[in-house]
């Protein structure tokens, strides 16, 4: 798109208002009021069609992860545009899907070896729900094909991940769902009081026992019809709920068990967003399956995967069984090429070890806001950070429906973002902001973050 100083910036917005239908939002907030539209990014930052700046606090949607404006993934992207722009993975294959999938393979934890693609990540899941399916049908067991996952994670949009989300509201529209899916508590240890009703857990005794919940679930349900778990390494949802220590030890102890997949849903917490290439080695755990997307390619081009265990690809090395699974788009080898350039790039400048190193510097500027009477907890890891905010917080009160929907919706959304500062405030769970800067960034950005924070959270208390 042409920088603004080039475009109508009046017939761009009127196309936005008469013919765009925008995700997850509701237009009737445009109704009077002019729809962000942004042009450019470079570096931490965006710009608007006015040519006002906004840190990135949320790397597009935990996407952006070698930043925005990197011509050398525009440069692959060129490049294998040329040379070959389409083929399907549907019995053939071409060389970037080959190598990607190479790539990945050798990057995973244990013998995840086998790389199905998608597009996104609401794909994947639906693609490891199918798989935990029909590899328990063709090796004798049947009935196994419930799924256990946690309360308010989110896990897509696709029927099938929708029905693995445990948020409420996003699914009332469109039930029926489909069946078999069951929620067990998350890992929410700020809340474990409430969730428990057993008050002053430590973490690991709160681990544990959420761990054991899922064991609990699958003895319930019955152990032969349950086919899988699904988690996020961090859970996203709720605002950014870490393990407790201990948990997924004792998660894949249970898994192991009651002969149920691991699958971890990584998403958003692969490709450097917790410090580690993906999600489960920062927690010392190997699933059975990971599910990972958008920062696969830090954006610059739709790519998703399923990655699986060789056990469950052993069914359908030999004879006649197939997987009848797949998307047009699955692997696109634009998408796998600027995914290579990606990981090259990941390699050149040790994002992974960039972040690692700038944790505890993140952690500890968002931590100078636990000053403020709104802020409860300051929760995450690596590059994914919540902050909850509470109405008391001697006694963790927080906010009802009413009140959340004016601080959030009505006042913190719009006030952060007129800021300069991009992020998410959200109110799936209980009332949080959530962050989620590209890997590149360092202490110079997270004093920015801090210093916005600070002076609109400031101003929410007052108007409480």
């Amino acid at each position: 798109m042409n920088h603004p100083e080039n475009t109508d910036v009046t017939s761009i917005m009127k196309a936005a208002q008469d013919n765009l239908w925008l995700h997850f939002t509701r237009h009737g907030s445009y109704r009077d009021a002019e729809m962000p539209m942004i042009v450019r990014g470079e570096g931490s930052y965006v710009y608007d069609i006015h040519g006002k700046r906004y840190l990135d606090g949320l790397a597009g949607l935990f996407v952006v992860q070698a930043g925005h404006g990197r011509s050398e993934l525009a440069e692959a992207a060129a490049k294998q545009a040329q040379e070959m722009a389409f083929f399907p993975l549907w019995s053939y294959a071409h060389p970037r899907a080959a190598e990607l999938a190479q790539r990945l393979a050798a990057q995973t934890p244990g013998d995840l070896n086998r790389v199905f693609f998608t597009t996104g990540g609401g794909e994947a899941v639906e693609t490891a729900w199918k798989l935990a399916k029909q590899y328990y049908k063709i090796t004798g067991r049947p009935l196994k094909h419930k799924v256990i996952s946690r309360q308010i994670a989110y896990h897509g949009t696709p029927q099938g991940a929708l029905s693995i989300t445990g948020i409420p509201a996003f699914k009332q529209m469109f039930e029926p769902l489909v069946p078999g899916s069951v929620r067990v508590p998350n890992t929410n240890h700020y809340r474990a009081d409430e969730i428990t009703g057993v008050p002053g857990m430590t973490p690991e005794q709160y681990g544990y026992w959420a761990a054991e919940r899922v064991a609990r679930a699958i003895e319930m349900e019955g152990p032969d019809t349950v086919a899988a778990v699904f988690v996020e390494p961090v859970q996203n949802a709720g605002g950014c709920f870490p393990p407790p220590p201990g948990y997924f030890r004792r998660l894949r102890e249970i898994c192991d068990e009651y002969d149920v997949l691991l699958v971890s849903d990584e998403v958003i917490c692969a490709f450097g967003r917790l410090g580690t290439m993906f999600g489960g080695q920062k927690f010392d755990y190997v699933p059975d399956i990971i599910t990972c997307a958008k920062g696969m390619t830090s954006g610059y081009s739709p790519i998703g995967a399923m990655i699986a265990s060789e056990r469950l690809f052993e069914p359908f090395k030999d004879g006649t069984e197939m997987f009848a699974h797949g998307y047009t788009f699955g692997g696109h080898p634009v998408s796998a090429a600027v995914a290579l350039a990606n990981l090259d790039l990941f390699e050149r400048e040790d994002l992974l070890g960039h972040v690692t190193r700038n944790e505890p510097v993140f952690r500890a500027t968002l931590e100078r806001l636990l000053d403020l009477p709104i802020v409860g907890d300051v929760r995450g890891s690596g590059y994914f950070w919540g902050i909850e905010l509470v109405k008391d917080r001697a006694t963790k009160q927080t906010f009802d429906l009413d009140e959340s929907e004016r601080l959030i919706r009505g006042y913190l959304s719009s006030a952060l973002y007129d800021a300069g500062l991009y992020c998410r405030a959200d109110d799936r769970g209980d009332p949080v902001i959530q962050l989620a800067p590209p890997l590149i960034c360092g202490p110079k950005e997270f004093d920015e973050i801090e210093a916005i924070l600070r002076s609109v959270l400031t101003e929410a208390w007052n108007r409480l």
